[in-house]
């Protein structure tokens, strides 16, 4: 069992930055990999952002087309953490983001793959 808790979150203004920040409490097997989704209300979860976290393996990194450039996901494999910048943020990147956790080689962007979740951390971008 891993259990996964996120951290940072807030409101800013659009423009504006934030860094959100996820510990998993050990290491993933080869396939692990660890991303960041969100969900607005009356909205479906979307992936955002996806890394591999086997240290010995160059980490593959994923992002979903509308935070590409924005955001940057990487990791420190020996804390057991990955973070997430978000940059440039905009009214519609509010949203309760979500870190989670899998190990398997299934797609990234499916959110049924992941069996660990953490609690969710809020994020609000006014205009």
């Amino acid at each position: 069992q891993v259990q996964v808790e996120e951290s940072g979150g807030g409101s800013v203004q659009a423009g504006g930055s934030l860094r959100l920040s996820c510990h998993y409490s050990k290491p993933l097997n080869f396939q692990g990999g660890v991303a960041w989704f969100r969900q607005a209300p009356g909205k479906e979860r979307e992936g955002v952002a996806f890394i591999t976290t086997k240290k010995e393996i160059t980490a593959a990194i994923e992002y979903s087309d509308s935070v590409k450039g924005r955001f940057t996901i990487w990791r420190d494999t020996a804390k057991n953490e990955v973070y997430l910048e978000m940059g440039n943020l905009k009214p519609e990147d509010t949203a309760m983001y979500f870190c989670a956790a899998k190990e398997n080689s299934y797609s990234w962007r499916g959110s049924r793959y992941y069996p660990y979740w953490g609690q969710g951390t809020q994020v609000t971008v006014a205009s």
